[in-house]
Parts: C-alpha cells; sequence; structure tokens
C-alpha cells in the first residue's frame, strides 16, 4: 500500500528530473534537438557482461537498444534515434572509458559486431532527456570506482542533487 502512494512521488520526481533547466540540465527546448556524436560499440562477453548498470539486461531491438555514455553529459534514460538507420536508444549503461569523452556506446550482441562497428561519428537526435538526478542518485554510492567518482564530482559541479 505504501509502494502505491509512493509511486506518483516517484514519477514526479522522474519527470522533474528530465525536465529541470538548472545549470547543467537539459531543457525542455532542447528536445529534438541533433548532435553529431562519437560512437562505439560493446558486448555482452567483455566486462559488465549482459545486465546493464541499473540490473536489468541489456537490450537489443524490440523496439529499442540499449547504449551508454558519460552520465554527467547523457543521463540514465536519455532516449534518441539514430538518424542514419532510425534506432532508438536508452541510456541504461555507463562506462570507464565514455567518462569525459562525449562519446556513446551502442550495445551489439557480437564481438564480431563490435570490431564491424568501430568507431563512427553519427548523427542522433535526443527524444527525450534522462535524469541527471536519478543518475547521481544511483551513481553516488558507487563512487569508490574513480571513473564513477568523476562522473558525481561533474554532476555535483552542475548543481544536480539527488531525488528524495
Amino acid at each position: 500500500m505504501k509502494l502505491l502512494r509512493l509511486l506518483p512521488i516517484l514519477l514526479a520526481l522522474a519527470v522533474a528530473g528530465c525536465s529541470t533547466t538548472g545549470k547543467g540540465q537539459p531543457s525542455a527546448r532542447s528536445k529534438g534537438k541533433v548532435m553529431t556524436v562519437r560512437t562505439t560499440a560493446y558486448t555482452h562477453t567483455e566486462p559488465g557482461g549482459i545486465k546493464n548498470a541499473i540490473g536489468s539486461r541489456l537490450k537489443y531491438g524490440d523496439g529499442y537498444y540499449s547504449a551508454a555514455s558519460d552520465w554527467s553529459w547523457l543521463p540514465l534514460g536519455t532516449r534518441f534515434r539514430m538518424v542514419e538507420n532510425g534506432r532508438i536508444y536508452v541510456i541504461e549503461d555507463y562506462g570507464s572509458a565514455l567518462v569525459g569523452r562525449k562519446t556513446v556506446d551502442l550495445y551489439v550482441p557480437s564481438m564480431r559486431e563490435v570490431n564491424r562497428w568501430g568507431v563512427r561519428h553519427q548523427a542522433i537526435k535526443i527524444l527525450d532527456w534522462g535524469s541527471k538526478a536519478m543518475s547521481l542518485k544511483l551513481l553516488a554510492p558507487r563512487a569508490r570506482n574513480r571513473h564513477v567518482a568523476v562522473m558525481v564530482a561533474q554532476l555535483r559541479r552542475d548543481g544536480v542533487t539527488p531525488p528524495g
């Protein structure tokens, strides 16, 4: 019963985190923004395995594809469409090699596809910004890892505070 009462509050916090305009936060006007980003690819046979940073399975198809980024740049939950192929990706993972690099790592199901992808500069269209506040909430307890500590520090410099 308590969970049912908390659900609207949690949803409101998630939405507020997506639409805030404080320092370092994406604004509603930046939704639909097209930008060219450096992309690489990763697979589940690399360190980290088949689970993403939020504990669910990496996704390839059936509506969307998993992607990873520096969450202080493209936060958890950011949805974007790759202009070239129309695929929709969701940022639900991060990696040490991505921190500070303005790179998006795209999940693919095999090392062969990782090698085939290589490094490409791709146009993406932001469909929905994720939440920097929720990114910080998930990252802060993991800050003993240096790359996570860097993201946490950047989010805090940007004035982000975790929800609740």
